[in-house]
């Protein structure tokens, strides 16, 4: 049952990726059909992190009531239709309507799955838990690559993650039973310890901070990469929805290969390398050959790998398990509120600067990670 369980956490990652990287890659398609500025797509990014972070400051006391099984099938279930909506959607209006229950549903199971994954299995596992994240928001760019090259509109791309969304929501529905068999998060320490009280512990504010700006530029990097191939290295939007999958494909890479070095190597040596990594993957973004871009993207998703799982892991072993429910909450929420600000943030500096800067915008949000990383030793996690 254990083990069954297991394959269930990774399925149920690789559906929490599925959304995540879809709207970059079909924005270039988007936008034109739509009527709207380049930069709308961060109204859009907002508005579903900030659903995130709702559901993600909610989700102690959902899980709390209702287990990490129940959630999480439900909150995929909630993502399913928000992207069937998506896929319906004719105007821009229509897909704000529908960015709400996007965001709402993917902060929950976040949430409710990075918490059990910390509290019930080695640092190994969180990370290959997020390669199949990785893998989701590898597979749903060149769906819609595959959609658009064969003379279909977005719309069609959309759909079709939709279907493999709903199948994957009968799938945690169908495992329901097998939470049953491990501890219930009822008896794992008491009730969610309540905000106030998390923020008072010692670094738990640095840690928030990490994990604002560490997603920052994950998502600044994952709605823009596909854009700034079209307007600055001269894409067709198809190939660029591709080629923008590279950055999760390094990613993907970074968290197979962190799986296997963190029994060796501890969640703080693997931090600062991956953001040593991630510097020298946006210093090749800078250089002008169409090969260094794609190879920039792909080491700087490379070096962000293990940054995100490596902190989320400690969480626990850090602080106590009575807290860790409601701080993974806290950081989740952090996250993406640095992942509903910065993005927009961007796009709003692109359309006035050029998209050609968005190399130097990364290089910021990496020095402000690498500033809150640098917080006295105990500050962060």
């Amino acid at each position: 049952m254990f083990s069954l369980l297991l394959t269930v956490l990774y399925l149920s990652f690789i559906s929490m990726g599925l959304p995540d990287s879809l709207l970059g890659a079909a924005w270039p398609s988007m936008y034109p059909q739509l009527h709207v500025p380049v930069s709308f797509a961060g109204i859009l990014s907002l508005m579903i992190s900030g659903g995130t972070v709702l559901s993600s400051l909610l989700a102690g006391r959902l899980l709390q009531r209702f287990g990490t099984g129940t959630v999480a099938a439900c909150s995929v279930l909630l993502t399913a239709c928000a992207l069937c909506g998506y896929a319906s959607a004719g105007s821009f209006a229509a897909l704000c309507f529908f960015s709400v229950p996007y965001g709402l549903g993917a902060g929950a199971v976040d949430t409710a799955l990075n918490h059990y994954a910390a509290v019930h299995y080695p640092a190994r596992h969180m990370n290959w838990l997020h390669c199949c994240w990785g893998i989701g928001c590898i597979l749903s760019p060149y769906i819609m690559r595959l959609r658009l090259s064969a003379s279909a509109d977005w719309h069609s791309g959309y759909r079709t993650v939709a279907v493999l969304q709903l199948m994957l929501t009968a799938v945690l529905f169908c495992s329901l039973p097998l939470w049953k068999h491990t501890k219930s998060e009822k008896t794992q320490g008491g009730s969610a310890a309540a905000f106030g009280a998390v923020l008072r512990l010692c670094g738990a504010k640095g840690s928030l901070a990490a994990f604002f700006c560490s997603c920052a530029l994950e998502s600044t990097a994952g709605l823009w990469a596909g854009s700034w191939l079209v307007q600055c290295r001269g894409f067709q939007p198809k190939n660029a929805a591709a080629a923008g999958a590279l950055f999760y494909a390094g990613i993907t890479a970074g968290r197979l290969l962190a799986g296997s070095l963190s029994e060796h190597l501890e969640d703080r040596r693997m931090i600062r390398a991956g953001l040593c990594i991630t510097a020298a993957g946006i210093g090749i973004l800078m250089l002008r050959p169409d090969l260094a871009a794609l190879c920039g993207l792909f080491i700087t998703g490379f070096g962000c790998a293990p940054v995100y799982p490596c902190m989320l892991h400690e969480t626990p072993r850090r602080f106590s398990r009575e807290s860790a429910q409601s701080l993974i909450g806290l950081q989740t929420a952090s996250a993406y509120l640095g992942a509903a600000v910065m993005p927009p943030l961007t796009g709003i500096l692109a359309e006035k600067t050029g998209m050609c800067f968005l190399p130097l915008y990364l290089a910021f949000y990496l020095f402000l990670c690498i500033i809150a990383d640098r917080q006295p030793a105990r500050a962060l996690i």
